[in-house]
């Protein structure tokens, strides 16, 4: 469940000694953190490195979350993460392919996408601007709201909704193309 009162407690929990706190959100989104910053870098195993980092700076912070907050404020501080990340490294910054299968299946155990049309829906994603990539992958994958994928882009509102509607009518005839005649209907 991703009930963000759930997560509060949780992380509460474990703030006040409830190490168990800690497992069920590392559990319920270390695999698809690790898939978030794996976008940005490229690299399964830094993604991993920096989905722990991001768990250890969001406990060291220790801060004040609304409910459905923890989320959030947990892919803005990885997405943080991996942009210092790739700033250190000197590469540029390109969200060319966000993968959303692991490279490794035996470190992460769960794919977002496992079908034919999963994989279409991967490479028309490829095809996209960056900017519209990421506000579809953390509202239709990820399932943020827009607030939330706001917060975590560091735009307002109504940029993400004006991205994921440029997004849709881009990525609409790249599915067409594909095959994929009901998208977004």
């Amino acid at each position: 469940m991703r009930d963000g009162m759930n997560d509060e407690r949780c992380f509460n929990g474990f703030l006040l000694g409830d190490e168990s706190g800690l497992r069920v959100l590392m559990d319920r989104y270390g695999d698809s953190l690790t898939l978030y910053i794996n976008g940005y870098l490229h690299d399964i195993h830094e993604s991993e490195d920096l989905m722990i980092e991001s768990f250890s700076r969001v406990i060291a912070k220790r801060p004040r979350l609304v409910a459905g907050g923890f989320r959030p404020y947990l892919y803005k501080t990885a997405r943080n993460l991996a942009l210092r990340h790739l700033e250190r490294s000197r590469r540029t910054l390109s969200f060319e392919l966000l993968e959303l299968e692991p490279e490794d299946e035996r470190r992460v155990e769960t794919t977002v996408f496992s079908t034919d049309v999963s994989r279409i829906v991967r490479d028309c994603l490829d095809e996209l601007p960056a900017d519209y990539r990421e506000a579809l992958y953390l509202v239709y994958i990820e399932g943020m709201s827009y607030e939330r994928a706001a917060e975590v882009m560091g735009k307002s509102r109504k940029q993400v909704d004006n991205l994921i509607a440029r997004g849709k009518v881009a990525m609409k005839p790249l599915l067409v193309k594909k095959g994929v005649t009901d998208a977004f209907d």
